[in-house]
């Protein structure tokens, strides 16, 4: 690499792009399969497992850079998979998590700007074990969610922490999902559900990210490698989600996300 002095602006430009895909060809083979991943479980189950990407991607990157890696992706896979679900949520539920996601998120940014990557580790890591436990005592039947006419401030409370944790780690899957599965709505509608939810949520999230600084030159490079990332693995969601059985996808989720989640709780604690 040639020294920096005497460059122009052309040519630093190149040296950083350069310097990127040399220095972090091990951040981008561990990326890519986590964004297809989130890829996946963004087109076809629901988006409850998405987040999961952004959790491995902190271990490799400050937390606040590996959220806004992932953000612009998401957002992409957002309108990827819009299409397929265009019409089949239903609006009133919609309606009301979208509705309590902004102040959600507002709360997120606040935090943000008050505190450092440690505190961020350790609530990435906290919320990712923590959607592994909810899973499991749903699944074992400890944790009934009974189907009926939950009232409209449940829905606004669930968006809350739907836009709160989904600042603060992209995870805002579980609250959202605790109110619409009490609402009985079926398989596609809980998808579709998630998806036009999600997508006004990260739209809600572009702007404190920016200003938060969590976009970079470095980050907008890895944006444009993993584009076809993302799109491969909606494509592949929106495919899957009648052939294959969710348990399958989320038994490979549960494990990734509890030894990630771990992972994090002990480098931001230590």
């Amino acid at each position: 690499m040639p020294p920096l002095s005497g460059l122009n602006t052309g040519d630093l430009w190149v040296f950083e792009v350069v310097a990127l895909l040399e220095l972090d060809l091990s951040f981008f083979m561990i990326a890519a399969p986590a964004v297809v991943f989130a890829g996946i479980s963004k087109g076809g189950f629901g988006s409850g497992a998405a987040f999961a990407a952004a959790s491995i991607l902190a271990l490799t990157l400050p937390p606040g850079l590996a959220l806004g890696v992932m953000l612009p992706l998401l957002m992409l896979m957002d309108v990827a998979s819009l299409r397929p679900y265009w019409g089949k949520w239903r609006w009133h539920e919609s309606r009301l998590l979208i509705l309590g996601g902004i102040p959600g998120v507002a709360l997120g940014a606040g935090l943000f700007s008050i505190v450092n990557d440690d505190v961020f580790r350790v609530l990435i890591g906290v919320i990712s074990v923590a959607f592994v436990i909810w899973t499991q005592l749903t699944a074992r039947g400890w944790v009934n969610i009974s189907a009926g006419d939950a009232p409209d401030w449940q829905g606004g409370l669930a968006g809350f922490a739907a836009g709160f944790t989904s600042f603060v780690s992209h995870a805002g899957g579980p609250p959202a999902a605790v109110y619409l599965l009490s609402r009985g709505v079926n398989k596609t509608e809980y998808q579709a559900c998630t998806v036009v939810v999600f997508w006004a949520i990260n739209i809600a999230k572009f702007i404190p990210y920016a200003f938060l600084g969590m976009f970079t030159l470095e980050t907008g490079l890895a944006n444009l490698a993993l584009a076809p990332f993302a799109l491969l693995g909606t494509w592949i969601g929106v495919r899957a989600h009648h052939l294959v059985p969710e348990r399958i996808f989320f038994a490979f989720t549960y494990v990734i996300l509890m030894i990630t989640g771990i992972k994090l709780i002990f480098d931001g604690l230590t």
